[in-house]
């Protein structure tokens, strides 16, 4: 993760734009005096530095939850940051200089891209995790016609598969940085021929993280169009185990079973496997139905509140519990005039991670509004009843 080792924090008088970079607002933890939050905005991506200060070294690097889609912006923060506080810089990894190729991928997109406008005008075929991207890539170029949205969360995967999408002249290819999980439920109906879940995560140690589950199953399900297919290949015979499991606790369901199958192209992961002689599984589920539309009703907006800063306080590292979900108050801050919360909601198997302002004039979420889940709605009206006492 990029990030610069400093002597000492300075705060700015914000807001002010330096090179390009909108510094917005600074945020104080009012629980733990070693973090402090800056509101940055680059190419129109508002994200969140974070300093994180121990008796051994001050980082300035970024926040994880609202971490933009480039890596060039966050670099271009952290370092127009230090610039016009006068930061002294002890040590960086922070880059300087812009990709070539980087700087002309346009397939990177953000969840409220989908969110807002789903591409539907041809069909959609979507790999959860493609690592290297050799499948991806290789898809793309073989099936022109048809959109590939590949999933990731590994930046450096995701910056290998946007130079080589530059490079190969790939227009078909969408990549997302979010939780495949959630991005399955704003998917619309009957659009997907094909969901490839190559050599997920097994998370033996915590089930409740894997990929394949009777929701994800469910959302595919609806997603995919007559005769589109659900794909999971795998090298581990518990998470192979466990999901024929999953997959055949459903009252009606197509599937073909396969040991050691040959595909077209290989991840270079399953060529070392394959050299030592490890069994490789195939699951394919067929869906043979036709789904309603998705159809979610709601919105994310707020009332004024009147809460204190006592009263943030006292729900801090409190949890709301509600049929089906929760909302947990994780951190408070202090901004020049108001507060902002942290908060994790949602399903207990895939809850978001969000931030809300709270100010006289107003409530928001911050930087961009939660997934139009109806469990992220659910969790919204109980999130509001409790903001507005």
């Amino acid at each position: 993760m990029p990030h610069l080792h400093i002597k000492e924090f300075k705060a700015v008088t914000l807001p002010r734009e330096v090179e390009g970079v909108h510094f917005d607002f600074i945020a104080k933890n009012l629980t733990k005096d070693d973090e402090t939050l800056i509101a940055a905005t680059v190419d129109g991506d508002s994200f969140f530095l974070v300093v994180k200060q121990d008796q051994k070294r001050v980082l300035l690097k970024t926040d994880k939850l609202t971490r933009p889609a480039s890596i060039t912006s966050v670099h271009k923060a952290l370092l127009a940051y230090a610039k016009v506080a006068e930061l002294e810089v002890l040590a960086s990894n922070v880059i300087d200089r812009k990709n070539v190729h980087l700087g002309e991928a346009t397939a990177l997109k953000k969840i409220d891209f989908f969110a807002k406008s789903f591409p539907t005008d041809k069909e959609v075929r979507i790999e959860v995790g493609f690592g290297s991207g050799r499948h991806l890539l290789h898809q793309a170029a073989n099936n022109p016609d048809i959109l590939f949205i590949g999933i990731e969360i590994h930046r450096p995967s995701i910056e290998q598969v946007l130079k080589q999408a530059v490079i190969q002249e790939l227009h078909n290819i969408m990549v997302l940085d979010y939780d495949a999980r959630l991005f399955m439920e704003l998917v619309p109906s009957n659009l997907v021929g094909a969901v490839y879940v190559h050599f997920p995560v097994p998370w033996d140690k915590k089930p409740h993280r894997r990929v394949i589950s009777t929701a994800f199953i469910a959302e595919c399900r609806r997603a995919l169009k007559k005769g589109g297919t659900l794909e999971l290949r795998t090298d581990s015979e518990n998470y192979y185990a466990y999901s024929y499991q999953t997959f055949i606790a459903s009252p009606k369901i197509s599937l073909l079973i396969n040991k050691n199958k040959d595909i077209a192209i290989t991840s270079k992961y399953e060529d070392r496997w394959k050299k030592m002689q490890k069994n490789i599984y195939d699951i394919v589920m067929i869906n043979d139905e036709v789904s309603d539309e998705l159809s979610i009703e709601g919105d994310f907006t707020f009332e004024s509140s009147s809460l204190t800063k006592e009263q943030l306080l006292r729900v801090h590292n409190k949890t709301e519990r509600f049929d089906g979900g929760f909302i947990h108050f994780e951190r408070v801050y202090e901004l020049s005039q108001g507060f902002m919360i942290r908060i994790s909601m949602g399903s207990f198997d895939r809850p978001e991670h969000l931030y809300v302002i709270v100010k006289d004039d107003g409530v928001k979420y911050y930087p961009e509004l939660p997934l139009r889940s109806r469990s992220n709605l659910q969790a919204h009206q109980h999130l509001k009843e409790i903001l507005h006492g």
